[in-house]
This record gives structure tokens, sequence and C-alpha cells, in this order.
């Protein structure tokens, strides 16, 4: 039998990504609308699910449909996260329906937390960061002073600054000398408010 239409493997990759996203059995049958029993069948392997629900599925783990048909010997080969252009304020990463691609991260870094990547807007990072350039991002509260870093600021769009915090406030700081850094007074920091979302581990810049 094919990958595509195999009842085990889906069972067995549904339960995968529930696990990773710390996703309840009851909150995927209201996020994708169906009822308990039927998610029961399809983790039970004793149906498959229509194309429709395994779009929204997809959807809401950030994944290829592919990633829910296959078998497990090509998920081992490389997981994907979803390239986005923006992150708007209040919005989970796992929400964002606004996906421009998707980029392959290995095994071994799906291991160690949950990822995004983000196309790079605007030159504020340059020359180390161009417009266009995709970074991948491990999504966290905190990273250390020096480390580039997402940031929400103000509830506005989040930025990829570098990253310092000191007894004074918060300083963001562009790798391009023409941006002026923005800097965060404690109190400033606590109600715009200011807020770490995650740590960039790794650059792909596109030619």
């Amino acid at each position: 039998m094919t990958d595509l239409g195999n009842k085990e493997i889906m069972a067995r990759n549904i339960r995968f990504f529930m696990e990773k996203f710390d996703i309840s059995r009851n909150a995927l049958c209201e996020q994708i609308g169906v009822s308990y029993m039927t998610v029961s069948d399809w983790l039970n392997a004793k149906k498959y699910p229509r194309i429709d629900k395994i779009e929204k599925m997809a959807q809401l783990f950030h994944v290829p449909k592919s990633s829910l048909v296959e078998g497990p010997q090509k998920k081992q080969e490389a997981f994907k996260v979803p390239v986005l252009g923006s992150v708007p304020a209040g919005i989970p990463i796992s929400a964002i329906q606004e996906i421009l691609d998707w980029e392959e991260i290995s095994e071994d870094m799906a291991r160690r937390g949950e990822y995004f990547a983000l196309r790079i807007r605007g030159t504020s990072m340059e020359p180390r960061f161009r417009e266009g350039d995709v970074i991948i991002v491990r999504q966290q509260e905190t990273v250390e002073n020096g480390e580039i870093a997402v940031v929400m600021v103000n509830g506005d769009d989040a930025t990829v600054k570098t990253f310092y915090r000191s007894e004074a406030g918060i300083t963001l700081m562009g790798t391009n000398p023409a941006f002026p850094p923005l800097t965060f007074t404690p109190e400033q920091a606590e109600t715009l408010p200011v807020r770490v979302i995650g740590k960039v581990v790794e650059l792909r810049a596109k030619f």
C-alpha cells in the first residue's frame, strides 16, 4: 500500500504533531470542526480524514499536507517550518495563516524547540541580513545580551534586532549604522510592552 490513504500512517502522524504542539484531542476537535468520535477514529486508524480536514490540520500544525500522509522514513529526513512575512501582535505563531513558503530543518533541531521562519523586510540589519533573506527562529521569551532576537514592540509587527538588557532598560540595535538603536526604559519595556518572541538561530540567504 502506498502512503496516500494509509490510515495507520495518518494516525501516527496526527499523534506526533498533537504531542509536538501540545494540542489535546478536544482542542483538535474544536480547531478543525469535527466530533470527538471522529478524531478518535482517526487516531485509532479506523477511518481516514477527508482532504478538507487534512488541509485544516496541516494549517493548524503549520506543516505541508505531505507531513500528515507520508511515512516515517520521509519524516526523519527533515521537518518543515512555515516562512512568515510578518508576525502580527496578539496572534500565536501557530495561528498565523499568511504562510509564504516552507523551510526544512533537521530532526535534531526540531527536537530542541518550536520554530518558525521569517522573511526579512527592510535594511536595518544589513549587511548581515538583507531584504528577502529568510531566518530560522526558535520560539522563546528570553535571549542573552548580544543575541539576535525577534521582538514585539508596542503591539506592532515583530522586528529583528540585536538585543541588550541592562538596569537602564532594553536596547534594540540593527547592524546598519544608518539606523539608530531603539532604547526603552524599564517602565517603557513593561508598559508598551517590549517582548521577545524568539531567537534567530540560522540565516538562509537568498541570491
